[in-house]
């Protein structure tokens, strides 16, 4: 039990437990931007499209809604909730890089960096 409390109280497992924690509220956040800002703007220039809604069933059979369709059994690609997905990861994907690269750019900046 010791040997658990010294790695749990080690820096390391805590700042991670806030990056999970960050992380998991930045996500709610990424989801809410492409949902509700970027897929009825998206859906606007396309012709009033809502993405959250497109799918092809494999039965053959056409269906209102995605829920239609799994009601009524049939197989469905959801290729619009996957289309919000990638948007999703991209937004996550393009912050992390910024920080990364912030990140990068202070350490080099650090006086431990600079000539003596």
């Amino acid at each position: 039990m010791q040997e658990f409390r010294e790695f749990a109280l080690k820096g390391n497992v805590i700042d991670l437990a806030v990056g999970v924690i960050i992380g998991g509220a930045f996500g709610k956040i990424t989801t809410s931007l492409v949902e509700d800002v970027i897929n009825p703007v998206l859906g606007l220039f396309l012709g009033k499209v809502d993405l959250t809604n497109k799918f092809t069933a494999l039965d053959g059979n056409t269906y209102a809604t995605i829920a239609d369709a799994k009601k009524a059994g049939a197989a469905v690609v959801a290729w619009g909730n996957f289309v919000n997905i990638v948007i999703q990861f991209l937004i996550v994907a393009f912050v992390i890089f910024i920080v990364i690269k912030n990140v990068n750019r202070m350490t080099r900046l650090s006086g431990d960096n600079l000539p003596k």
